[in-house]
């Protein structure tokens, strides 16, 4: 099992959840469709998906950081993952039980798309999502435990949030930015609202299924 879960395996993971938010419409590409025809300037899309995008790479940031500066990565990597995992299940379980999108997304005026963004992946546990994929990338591996190998992995590991930020929402802007210029330029916002497809019950299965995977290769690596 565990040759089977490479670092490379790990990176893909990153793209392609990145994709799945993008193709998700609860991360806002209706949002720059929206914004673009009610301009009726084609520049608007564009601008609209790049505050979209810097909401989600803040997002994303403020979720990893923290466990990027842990010390105690280098001894208990493996129990902080199973943690994260469960945290991401419990997360999927609570959205599949409770269905209703926050109330305070709807206050957050159209003008302020990036603010937009960084609140709905929050509140989705878009960032969350990342965590496990994040700590697998991370692991410390065959570091010798001590303050110089704690200090180089913190140095290591916040770099690499900040890349695994990076490259998840840009697959994500890529995905949401190709559905929005179709919805734009050939089929129209009635279209859209005719076919508005709801993924909350993908959305939090999804998420019980990264948690567990999570869980399953943090286990792996306690045991080894």
């Amino acid at each position: 099992m565990a040759e089977l879960i490479t670092p490379a395996a790990l990176w893909w993971a990153v793209i392609v959840s990145g994709l799945y938010h993008g193709l998700n419409p609860g991360m806002g590409w209706p949002l720059a469709v929206s914004a673009a025809l009610m301009e009726r300037k084609t520049s608007a899309l564009p601008g609209a998906l790049v505050a979209l995008a810097v909401g989600h790479f803040i997002a994303m940031c403020a979720i990893l950081l923290p466990f990027s500066l842990m010390v105690t990565l280098v001894y208990y990597e493996g129990q902080i993952r199973m943690g994260a995992g469960l945290l991401v299940i419990g997360l999927g379980i609570y959205l599949l039980i409770n269905r209703r999108h926050p109330r305070f997304l709807a206050r957050v005026p159209p003008s302020r798309l990036a603010l937009w963004s960084f609140l709905a992946a929050m509140a989705h546990g878009a960032g969350l999502m990342l965590v496990p994929i994040f700590l697998g990338l991370c692991a410390p591996g065959t570091l010798d435990a001590g303050h110089q190998a704690a200090e180089d992995l913190m140095t290591n590991n916040v770099g690499m949030a900040f890349i695994v930020a990076a490259i998840h929402t840009a697959a994500m802007t890529f995905a949401g930015g190709l559905l929005a210029a179709v919805m734009y330029f050939w089929l129209g916002l009635k279209f859209l609202s005719r076919t508005w497809f709801n993924l909350d019950i993908v959305w939090a299965l999804s998420l019980i299924a990264v948690g567990g995977f999570g869980i399953m290769t943090a286990s792996h690596t306690t045991t080894v």
